[in-house]
């Protein structure tokens, strides 16, 4: 059997969620073609629960956090100076977890590293002899760039080690990833629902006949969202995976029903969510609009939010009027989309079709 070492960021799920999206495609394609499996071995700091719930097929799990992302107390606070001490360790054990990483690959003979998108992946791969694939919509130099003078060493570290790639597949919502050699783009990728809607809905017991607005803030959740605006919607379904959301008449904890967003996505009037990649390709592909807060400072934020408009259904919200407003955004129609035929959403497709040929 061929492996493959798939490096994932450990900043939030969306890394996570989206690259398995590919890797299911693929192995579906492998079946469809009659051609032998492959075995995925997922390395990162995500937890492995999450890869257990929607990897198909066989997988291993390594447990290593390969890059730094932002440190962040929930999906919108970051903590800038707790990061910086995070890269600079990062920084002093390289050398030692390129040398462990590249021995580990060895050893399992896997034959591509997939990433998306530590920046060590390159110099794991080029270190154990095989070549790198990421694919992203942007590089870690890019978000650190933003963050102002203390971070310009890592910036710098970090576009080296992105220049070391073999071959770039951007996907879109994209900053310009220069630092990359050659980038190729490629449509939308993300999860699909796993069942169609009635049985979703049946199996949720959600009156089809009532407004329903999916809350979804990614892995970390919103630490002060002021869950008793649903009060003002009575009539009204909220949804949300947010375990420690109160106990109200209109609010719906899905944990241990469904657990992923994009499942109930079919069943929505519309999501609200934080900029989040995964989010929004997911509503988009699915076709459910988006009521999307802004985020000041991180700079894939802007590129987020403009894709949105580009391409979906789509209130843009400022942060205040979520966090401490009274919902009123609610009523307000969504904006249709300016160019919603432009956009490819066979990602997925394009980049099983990669793998697959690599492995022929």
């Amino acid at each position: 059997m061929h492996t493959l070492y798939v490096a994932i960021s450990s900043h939030g799920f969306g890394h996570a969620t989206r690259t398995i999206a590919v890797i299911n495609t693929w192995r579906r394609l492998l079946r469809h073609q009659g051609s032998p499996d492959v075995l995925p071995i997922f390395v990162t700091g995500i937890p492995q629960w999450l890869f257990s719930r929607s990897v198909e097929g066989e997988f291993l799990y390594r447990g290593r956090s390969l890059d730094v992302g932002v440190i962040q107390s929930d999906s919108l606070q970051m903590d800038l100076a707790a990061t910086a001490v995070a890269l600079e360790e990062l920084q002093t054990r390289a050398e030692s977890l390129i040398r462990a990483e590249a021995d580990f690959i060895r050893l399992n003979r896997c034959q591509l590293v997939f990433a998306d998108i530590p920046p060590l992946a390159s110099a794991i791969a080029h270190a154990a002899g095989i070549p790198c694939w990421v694919a992203s919509n942007f590089g870690w130099d890019f978000i650190y760039r933003g963050f102002g003078e203390p971070f310009a060493p890592f910036v710098d570290w970090i576009e080296n080690l992105h220049q070391q790639c073999d071959r770039t597949f951007r996907l879109p919502f994209c900053e310009p990833m220069a630092s990359f050699p050659s980038p190729v783009d490629v449509g939308l990728t993300g999860a699909e629902p796993a069942h169609d809607r009635e049985t979703i809905a049946a199996k949720l017991d959600l009156d089809p006949h009532r407004p329903t607005i999916l809350l979804t803030f990614g892995g970390l959740g919103i630490a002060t969202l002021p869950y008793e605006n649903v009060n003002r919607f009575p009539d009204w379904q909220f949804l949300t995976f947010e375990k420690n959301a109160p106990v109200l008449p209109n609010l719906r904890c899905l944990n241990g029903q469904v657990w992923r967003p994009v499942d109930v996505m079919p069943l929505c009037h519309a999501v609200v969510s934080k900029p989040g990649y995964s989010t929004f390709s997911e509503a988009i592909r699915v076709g459910v609009g988006v009521y999307a807060l802004t985020r000041d400072g991180f700079g894939e934020a802007p590129l987020l939010l403009e894709g949105l408009q580009r391409y979906g259904s789509h209130r843009i919200i400022p942060q205040a009027e979520v966090l401490t407003g009274t919902w009123d955004f609610l009523a307000q129609p969504l904006t249709p989309a300016r160019d919603p035929e432009s956009i490819d959403h066979h990602g997925n497709q394009a980049l099983a079709r990669e793998l697959a040929a690599f492995f022929a």
